[in-house]
């Protein structure tokens, strides 16, 4: 049975694999946009606790929530979500599956660098590969997870926009839903070929704010330019 809230918005069970800073932020986001969450972690203590705090409906082992709705995020370290993805790979058949990780690794000239090979492979066609009979989409990595916890996270006037890559139609809808439930906009970049250019994104914004300095003035808008010509 499909649901929805006093403003059309449809109503999801959400398995979260994971229980660290994004299962909870992200997790915190859409119980208050009125989803259905589950958290599922190997540790039952830690599942338990996440899920209190941000008022999950249900807390489990990985199988567990992995199997719990339609859609599943995967909140655990890059280098080992596409293995945890293969072992689950039966209960994750059919599921919309979320990768929120950031594939990233120290560098001795300073800053993060891609942990993937050569930067054009992804988490997120490895965790494809090790789950083949679920659609993937790669989102919500971009931003640092106190973005997540906001109610309706807006800047300058407007909603954040939200960059995801998924080659797969069924993850497209979904994955559009729930960025917009959270009261932000879904920005398409592509199918899941592109998404090592998020991952590369998410490492290179890291690596900016760690230095003290903020990616947002590296990128202006060619509107703002003076003299610009506005249609």
């Amino acid at each position: 049975m499909t649901f929805h809230d006093a403003n059309g918005s449809r109503t999801m069970r959400i398995g979260i694999l994971g229980t660290g800073a994004m299962a909870e932020a992200l997790g915190g986001a859409w119980v208050r946009a009125g989803h259905e969450v589950m958290v599922g972690g190997r540790n039952a203590a830690s599942a338990a606790a996440t899920a209190a705090r941000i008022g999950a409906t249900a807390h489990g082992g990985p199988a567990e929530a992995a199997r719990y709705g339609e859609a599943v995020l995967l909140a655990v370290p890059a280098d080992v979500a596409p293995q945890l993805a293969g072992e689950l790979a039966a209960d994750l058949a059919g599921r919309i599956v979320l990768d929120c990780t950031v594939p990233m690794q120290p560098s001795s000239h300073g800053g993060p660098v891609l942990s993937t090979a050569g930067g054009t492979d992804s988490a997120a066609l490895r965790i494809a590969v090790a789950a083949p009979h679920a659609d993937v989409a790669k989102v919500f990595g971009i931003c640092h997870e106190s973005i997540w916890a906001l109610p309706q996270p807006a800047f300058e006037g407007a909603p954040l926009a939200v960059p995801f890559c998924t080659d797969a139609p069924p993850a497209d809808v979904v994955t559009r839903e729930l960025i917009t439930s959270m009261g932000c906009t879904p920005l398409p970049c592509g199918d899941l070929q592109r998404a090592a250019l998020l991952e590369a994104a998410a490492v290179f914004a890291i690596g900016v704010w760690w230095s003290g300095s903020e990616v947002r003035h590296a990128f202006p808008a060619p509107a703002l330019a003076p003299g610009a010509v506005h249609d």
